[in-house]
């Protein structure tokens, strides 16, 4: 099985959430700072935005023994760039494009190993009005090149992409 890869994903072992996690699983899907969880059962998936929101999550993850990195290698979760890929080391999951329907073309990931590759996406995800399909990427430390800071509005900063004159919205979990 294998879960959809968008933007930045965190994924964790599922099982290290269900031993480790305050209050299991339960807790850890009312806790995801937005609705971008997915999961086949082996997997969990958490989409951001910004690598400040994915460092604020995945620090909040240790905080309670859910491991990100050990000298440089992943272990209970991994960070996969949609257009990057793996940002460490992971020797446990396996990433890569799947094709959900001719031209549909998406990212996912899956426990290595793993011989279904049924692709679990967030409730309500659309390949119409994703990430994947509508997708624009800045790279960090060249945002005011491209893009000019309008405002914060519920949860989402908004910029104004200077190279297109529309306004862009990047959603934001955590606080500057």
């Amino acid at each position: 099985m294998a879960v959809l890869i968008e933007a930045i994903s965190v994924v964790i072992r599922v099982e290290a959430i269900h031993s480790r996690y305050p209050g299991g699983w339960q807790a850890f899907s009312e806790a995801v700072p937005n609705n971008t969880l997915c999961s086949d059962n082996e997997l969990a998936r958490v989409g951001f935005m910004t690598p400040d929101d994915v460092r604020a999550f995945t620090e909040g993850l240790e905080s309670v023994g859910i491991i990100h990195l050990t000298d440089g290698h992943c272990q209970d979760a991994v960070v996969i760039d949609q257009m990057r890929g793996f940002l460490n080391p992971c020797d446990w999951v396996e990433y890569g494009h799947v094709e959900l329907v001719q031209g549909q073309k998406i990212a996912a990931a899956q426990m290595k190993g793993s011989e279904t590759h049924q692709v679990f996406c967030p409730d309500g995800w659309k390949y119409e009005s994703s990430l994947t399909r509508n997708f624009g990427f800045v790279p960090t430390g060249k945002e005011k090149q491209s893009l000019k800071f309008l405002r914060r509005e519920g949860g989402q900063d908004v910029y104004l992409n200077l190279l297109t004159g529309k306004e862009v919205f990047v959603a934001r979990t955590a606080s500057d």
